[in-house]
């Protein structure tokens, strides 16, 4: 999965699509006929690659999840550095945002191009068709999950691509109508997923039941969650690394604990004009120590820094710490590195997703790192099976089991609470485990924290993003915007 472009190149030959198109639909004259296309497994194939394609420009939902929580600063050069990642950070954004409008506009790249696929799943049969619907439509959860998350109501098509003139027809679903699609789509894939996959960084079963899970916890639907993540926790398809620290490395990528990797390369393409023609991770580029000059790590744009609220969070038995934050000043005493203070400087940087020397990159090194994201890992799911069985009242003892079992892995003493304080507990550990990887932002909204942690939130505003202008407008003002925006 990491040479998405050579398939990609096959694919927009064939269906006229622009990998680096500006439109957020794909926008294409052509009319809904395929003629050409899907007769045999192979353009099915090469349809679904292309389709994966876009989880590779996810790196900015990443980099926004956090920012926009009390994890991180936004940091880079000046406090207009990529201005709109600065107003996120202050929670005073607008819909006008140009990150913002990324994301809406990739995401449903994302979802035209599974869409594509469903809208001639009956063209031509083979064997192996089910496996490659069921990716589909795991793909297809995963974007309409991302626009859901940041944009709340959003417009649902199913098993039709959007083409120029439907957004005047077409209204923004309720987030419910939403996640019902998700749902279906998600129950699909375990029906007609393995567990394995011979193809590295394809959906599993596995991958289509933890993002279920999630899904339902997202709706406070804990016993469904509770139901599916123990599915998938007692199938010993996944464990945790027992070396925390090597998790992020590129030399241990697509490990026992990944549930779902997104799959990076080093291949060129990326320019500042076209960041989602990367076929590498461009986080870890903006995440990196400006102007750096020393050993193991390699510089980068000083943005996404994290708090000293957060680096104070760890415990100091708790060796996550070192994995996930850098602490540049104390390193660069030890080692005799240099490096320039950006914007917001606070000292610290995201180790899990910095560039080390030696990755492989061709063109700009900052846009084209190989560094694969770990988008759901095994201990995310213990955590997410823990809060489902504690908030939805089903058994403290085995939110208790599962979430000491992260904390064993670390060499963590075992917690014996329940009720309020060990959701506290659990929290705290979501929080620790998985900071630096985007989820904290939704999880402070989902749970009620969000305006008691982040400076700036406004209650009945905050909660979702703005649906960027341009959209609006494309739409003909058809779509309403979120409240108080």
């Amino acid at each position: 999965m990491k040479l998405y472009r050579i398939y990609i190149i096959l694919f927009v030959a064939a269906i006229g699509f622009n990998a680096c198109s500006d439109d957020y639909i794909d926008i294409t004259s052509e009319d809904r006929n395929s003629e050409n296309f899907f007769n045999s497994q192979e353009d099915y194939e090469s349809a679904l690659v292309a389709a994966y394609d876009l989880l590779q420009s996810s790196y900015i939902n990443v980099l926004l999840g956090e920012i926009a929580s009390d994890n991180t600063l936004a940091g880079g050069e000046s406090a207009t550095d990529v201005i709109g990642i600065q107003q996120i950070d202050d929670m005073i954004h607008t819909p006008v945002n140009a990150q913002l409008t990324d994301l809406w506009r990739w995401m449903y790249a994302g979802v035209n191009r599974t869409n594509y696929i469903m809208e001639f799943q009956d063209k031509t049969d083979f064997p192996d068709k089910p496996r490659v619907l069921a990716e589909t439509r795991f793909l297809r959860a995963y974007y309409y999950f991302e626009l859901v998350k940041f944009f709340g109501d959003v417009p649902l098509a199913v098993d039709r691509r959007f083409l120029f003139g439907d957004q005047f027809d077409v209204d923004r679903s309720p987030k419910a109508a939403v996640y019902g699609q998700i749902e279906r789509d998600l129950l699909f894939a375990i029906d007609n997923l393995q567990y394995t996959t011979t193809d590295v960084g394809r959906a599993t079963k596995g991958s289509a039941q933890a993002l279920l899970g999630k899904v339902y916890l997202f709706q406070q639907k804990y016993e469904m969650a509770a139901a599916v993540l123990d599915d998938l926790i007692l199938s010993n398809s996944y464990s945790l690394v027992s070396d925390y620290a090597t998790i992020f490395e590129n030399d241990n990528e697509n490990n026992a604990e990944s549930v779902f990797e997104i799959q990076y390369s080093d291949l060129e393409g990326a320019g500042f004009g076209c960041l989602q023609c990367s076929e590498g991770n461009v986080a870890v580029g903006f995440n990196g120590v400006r102007n750096y000059n020393g050993p193991l790590f390699d510089s980068g744009f000083s943005f996404n820094v994290p708090t000293q609220e957060v680096v104070n969070l760890f415990s100091t038995a708790d060796p996550r710490k070192n994995t996930a934050i850098l602490d540049i000043n104390a390193f660069a005493a030890t080692n005799g590195a240099t490096f320039s203070i950006g914007f917001e400087h606070t000292g610290y940087f995201n180790r899990k997703y910095i560039a080390r020397q030696g990755d492989l990159n061709t063109g700009d090194a900052n846009l084209t790192n190989p560094n694969n994201y770990r988008a759901i890992r095994f201990a995310d799911v213990l955590l997410m099976a823990a809060e489902a069985y504690n908030s939805g009242n089903i058994g403290d003892g085995q939110a208790r089991a599962y979430l000491n079992r992260v904390r064993a892995r670390v060499g963590l003493p075992n917690i014996q609470i329940s009720g309020t304080a060990l959701a506290d507990a659990i929290f705290k550990e979501r929080r620790l485990e998985l900071v630096g990887e985007g989820h904290h932002f939704f999880d402070l909204v989902r749970t009620g924290r969000a305006a008691a942690e982040i400076d700036g939130f406004v209650t009945g505003k905050h909660e979702v993003f703005p649906v960027p202008l341009e959209e609006i407008l494309l739409a003909g003002n058809r779509w309403g915007q979120n409240p108080n925006y």
